[in-house]
């Protein structure tokens, strides 16, 4: 491994020891063997390593839990696999307290610093774009448009149910089918889209 990975590594293992808050940059540098100066070199600072570091830990425990969920429903309408993509999502957050604790913890630092919100909310619209072209591929009645706009939702519905779920574990969470239903009832009031936009 080189510098750039060992810092991401000590950054994750030092945010799940002490916190975001309490993570120094000291802390880090010493953790990965390295100077606090290799800190600057590689992500400029200390913000945008905890950003980096770990928007890569939250993609790659809920992020693939998410994109196998999608290629399990492959072949299906987009419809049909939503009730199963959606179903259980309280025992991935169980399994995962541990980052959804620091996930909230990072959204909170992140509005606080203004130099980390440009490069979150490309890290966001990295990560729709991902769960858009899992989506088209997995359900191939769904073109580019479509599956970057059930993307967007799936974003929302993991972030809002990551914050339910976060305020009180031992609650129901609604299902996917309870999901389902309240968008198909939506679906049947809405005005129709002009797929063309304003």
């Amino acid at each position: 491994m080189g510098n750039k990975e060992d810092l991401l590594d000590a950054a994750r293992s030092c945010i799940y020891e002490r916190g975001f808050a309490a993570t120094t940059a000291r802390d880090i540098a010493t953790k990965a063997g390295v100077s606090l100066a290799a800190i600057g070199y590689h992500f400029g600072s200390k913000d945008r390593l905890l950003t980096e570091a770990f928007t890569d830990e939250s993609g790659r425990v809920i992020g693939d839990d998410l994109e196998r969920r999608i290629r399990e429903t492959a072949g299906q309408s987009v419809g049909a696999a939503f009730p199963q993509v959606w179903a259980d999502i309280a025992d991935l957050f169980g399994s995962s307290r541990d980052v959804l604790v620091a996930s909230v913890e990072n959204l909170v630092r992140v509005h606080r610093t203004p130099s980390e919100q440009m490069r979150m909310g490309e890290l966001n619209d990295s990560a729709v774009s991902e769960i858009a072209t899992m989506l088209a591929d997995a359900h191939p009645d769904l073109d580019q448009s479509r599956a970057r706009a059930v993307a967007g939702l799936y974003m929302v519905l993991l972030n809002g149910l990551t914050i339910q779920w976060m305020a009180n574990p031992d609650g129901a969470l609604p299902s996917g089918t309870d999901l389902a239903a309240a968008i198909s009832v939506l679906g049947r009031d809405l005005a129709p889209v002009d797929e063309k936009g304003p």
